[in-house]
């Protein structure tokens, strides 16, 4: 027999906040932008006063979606379904300090969410964060990151969203630097773009221009 544990509805998406540990920030992992504004929307449910546990499902619906990106209803229903289907195989490698200062970084391989229901009819997605992720999804006190959900709500570059959460771990010191090999283990780039040139037209100028234009961040780079 299975339990589940209903998250209650946050007033509304529009005014909620993401919390992440900057160890999760900074992970490896490839998402699309659906499935971006799925785990986002989910991660701005959790509870930061309470023990959070991985009986707890999440919901968010493609009118919750549309209605955050400003997109159509119909093609966030689209989406939705689709991404439902790729989210379960999604995984994150997140590098944690050993116990030892003598060994490596460990490195955490798990994945997002361990269950996902798909409610076809509602055109609406319930998941359940993996037990491995609790810990930097919630009762963070110190070297987190936050952010309104509304900030990256509208960018539909994957690419965006990810250096926006960068960009927004060193809000207060208004200046980052980033070795381009770490960005693109971090974004998952793969061999794609080797050319520094095409790295930059393809993903760090078009994700700047989304961040300037759709956030609450205004950001150049050299």
């Amino acid at each position: 027999m299975s339990l589940f544990v209903w998250a209650t509805k946050i007033p509304t998406l529009e005014q909620a906040l993401v919390y992440k540990s900057n160890i999760l920030v900074e992970a490896s992992y490839r998402l699309s932008v659906t499935e971006q504004r799925i785990i986002l929307a989910c991660i701005s449910q959790v509870r930061r006063d309470e023990t959070i546990t991985d009986e707890v499902m999440y919901s968010v619906s493609a009118r919750d979606i549309a209605a955050l990106s400003e997109t159509d209803e119909k093609t966030a229903y689209r989406d939705l379904k689709e991404a439902a289907l790729r989210l379960k195989r999604r995984e994150v490698r997140i590098e944690r300090e050993s116990n030892s200062k003598k060994r490596r970084p460990q490195v955490l391989v798990c994945g997002w969410v361990q269950s996902i229901l798909y409610v076809e009819e509602e055109g609406r997605i319930c998941l359940r964060f993996n037990k491995d992720m609790l810990p930097y999804l919630s009762r963070l006190t110190e070297q987190f990151t936050k952010y309104q959900l509304k900030a990256v709500a509208r960018m539909d570059s994957t690419y965006a969203i990810r250096m926006y959460e960068l960009f927004s771990q060193w809000r207060d010191m208004q200046k980052r630097e980033m070795e381009i090999e770490w960005l693109r283990t971090t974004l998952q780039m793969g061999d794609k773009y080797p050319v520094i040139k095409d790295f930059k037209k393809r993903v760090i100028e078009p994700a700047l221009a989304q961040i300037n234009e759709h956030s609450d961040l205004t950001a150049s780079y050299t």
